[in-house]
């Protein structure tokens, strides 16, 4: 593979990982969000969103500390060989956390649009909790799935500061497409930092084109 292959080649395999292992957590936690009684849902809800209100070098600064190896975390993890500070799992824990709000408030909007009696009817006809997750809910908010899911990975491929902060910009291994674009307008090399981005934004828009096309035939489907 081609050097200047490789940020691309990293950058959709990490925001592919970050987008898989972030709806596996996020569905259930947008599921809790969306159906707790609990006085604190408001805190919860906020500590969901810090990554939009927190500044993204402030959070990867956090985020080195927290795992540098003179840390306790940090020792702790290097004990049992797994190094998160400039790793390409430093920058699948980065985008994970920065990312989170991406794809848990879709999910939760769609889980508060649905009718109470939908998850009652179920209960009534005999349905679990889990066959009630998966057969009844989960069809019912495709439309959040897909939007919660395309902004995570477009999220994803974009971001720049937790992943320089993380991971550092090393070649081969944690240098993205976004950190690629920054080193090419450094050294002035504008057709590759043009090539870059071309790609992102190409990339970024047809998705987004794609799940708006899909949302307006769920809603056709549901009017029919």
């Amino acid at each position: 593979m081609g050097d200047f292959l490789l940020p691309l080649y990293l950058t959709f395999k990490l925001a592919t990982i970050a987008t898989i292992v972030l709806f596996l957590i996020g569905i259930f936690v947008a599921y809790f969000l969306a159906y707790t009684n609990s006085p604190l849902r408001f805190l919860y809800e906020a500590l969901v969103n810090i990554p939009l209100f927190l500044p993204p070098i402030v959070l990867g600064f956090y985020m080195l500390v927290l795992f540098s190896p003179a840390s306790f975390l940090g020792k702790l993890l290097e004990y049992f060989g797994i190094k998160i500070v400039f790793s390409f799992s430093g920058l699948v824990v980065g985008s994970i956390l920065y990312s989170f709000p991406f794809m848990v408030n879709p999910l939760v909007s769609g889980f508060r649009a649905l009718p109470k009696s939908l998850k009652e009817a179920a209960y009534t006809l005999g349905k679990t909790k889990l066959e009630t997750f998966f057969k009844v809910l989960l069809p019912n908010i495709k439309p959040s799935i897909l939007s919660a899911v395309v902004l995570t990975f477009v999220h994803t491929i974009g971001e720049f500061g937790v992943v320089l902060m993380i991971g550092g910009n090393i070649p081969g291994v944690t240098k993205v497409a976004s950190i690629a674009i920054f080193d090419a307008s450094m050294a002035l090399n504008y057709k590759l930092a043009n090539f870059y981005s071309f790609l992102l934004s190409l990339v970024s828009l047809s998705f987004l084109m794609f799940v708006f096309f899909l949302n307006k035939k769920f809603v056709s489907n549901d009017r029919n």
